[in-house]
């Protein structure tokens, strides 16, 4: 189930201590309506009733999605329990089929719920980020840009259309703009086929963290 607890937090803006909700872990089984409020942040910001200044809460929370077999598990800190870690990955496991990941801030559990909902396999599109990367550094981005353009951090924003016509775009910033990329089925088909053919590069079990730090130290 989801467990709540309260904090006492400070608003950016005028100082003044609010008490807050904050979700130590959400169950989407028990309380779908929760699940819409993480995929667009809702549920990690409270209004200052003093001076109507929205915050952000930033906490550790564990996301559980029993019929999609994801859990996220958010921890703004970096710091993990090997502990607590390895006794949820044994109870998954014992479950079957669950994808675990861990994430450092709201965007990344947002787009790994996004991913999630659009079918989708988080380890190939982080190839897809990365040979889209290349193939932009080619042919469209600035060379003044180029070392941005390749610190930017793509995510996962959408899926349309079906079958081999389906598109898949991806949100950045760059340069004061949040800007879009999109690029055909065959691209993540590609990629797909890649990681087929090197089940290495695949993370082993557990809380495994699916990023462009990841990517580049398996591909290093």
């Amino acid at each position: 189930m989801s467990i709540t607890t309260e904090a006492l937090a400070p608003c950016s803006k005028c100082g003044q201590q609010n008490k807050v909700t904050l979700y130590k872990s959400i169950n989407i089984s028990e309380n779908p309506e929760l699940k819409d409020k993480v995929k667009d942040g809702s549920l990690f910001l409270w209004e200052c009733p003093h001076c109507g200044q929205v915050n952000l809460a930033k906490y550790e929370t564990l996301y559980h999605d029993p019929v999609s077999k994801l859990m996220v598990w958010l921890i703004p800190s970096g710091e993990i329990s090997e502990t607590q870690m390895h006794a949820i990955t044994m109870h998954t496991k014992a479950m079957g089929g669950y994808t675990l990941r861990r994430v450092n801030d709201m965007g990344s559990l947002m787009e790994k719920v996004l991913i999630s909902e659009a079918g989708l396999d988080d380890v190939v599109l982080e190839m897809c980020k990365y040979i889209t990367k290349l193939e932009m550094i080619q042919k469209s981005v600035a060379a003044e840009q180029k070392d941005e353009f390749m610190a930017s951090v793509f995510h996962f924003y959408r899926s349309e259309c079906e079958g081999d016509e389906r598109i898949l775009t991806f949100m950045y910033a760059l340069d004061g703009q949040m800007l879009g990329v999109n690029i055909g089925w065959n691209v993540y088909q590609d990629c797909a086929g890649i990681l087929e053919r090197n089940p290495q590069i695949r993370p082993a079990e557990g809380f495994a963290r699916i990023d462009a730090a990841w990517l580049a130290s398996v591909m290093a």
